[in-house]
């Protein structure tokens, strides 16, 4: 690891949670923005030491903030789609529902994004059939040889909305809360 790196972030999106590290030599003005170790940005030589570094993980609009504090520090601050990591987490815990299994012997993530009604898994949107039946709707998929649906069903009460459950060969899997 870098003596240079000065800020990590995980950042949940729909097609996964990517990690962000972000390098900043103070005394050259070295930055490297690195996703999924992946270097994305890479500045040797800069004159000024504050700014923005702005860059794209998928379709998610990315912006770290370099800001001068007391003395010869800095912060650093990560927006997401303009808004402040922790809102921007708070706000995707409200418009996705994301559950994690294992299938095969393979980490499954499945998140349905409730806005569009898309299904991902482990990165892949994935196609789907809907239908409507006598309690909601099911949103039909395969992640490999599994058969696999999404229930939605209303839960009688307006604070609470929408109901969803992921079932994978006839078993709900318990959803992620984080």
């Amino acid at each position: 690891m870098s003596a240079d790196l000065v800020a990590m972030w995980t950042v949940p999106l729909s097609d996964g949670v990517h990690e962000v590290q972000f390098e900043h030599g103070t005394t050259t003005g070295k930055r490297i923005v690195r996703v999924d170790n992946e270097d994305i940005i890479r500045k040797d030589w800069m004159f000024n030491l504050v700014g923005e570094e702005n860059f794209m993980i998928g379709a998610a609009k990315c912006c770290i903030s370099i800001t001068s504090a007391s003395g010869f520090t800095h912060e650093y601050m990560l927006t997401v789609n303009g808004r402040e990591l922790k809102k921007f987490c708070e706000n995707q815990l409200k418009v996705t529902k994301c559950w994690t299994t294992v299938l095969d012997g393979i980490d499954t993530r499945v998140v349905l994004e409730k806005d569009t009604l898309d299904v991902w898994c482990n990165g892949q949107r994935l196609d789907t059939t809907g239908e409507f039946v006598e309690d909601g709707t099911e949103t039909h998929f395969e992640l490999g040889s599994h058969q696999a649906y999404i229930k939605a069903v209303s839960s009688g009460k307006k604070k609470e909305g929408i109901i969803h459950a992921l079932i994978i060969n006839g078993n709900e899997i318990p959803e992620n809360k984080d």
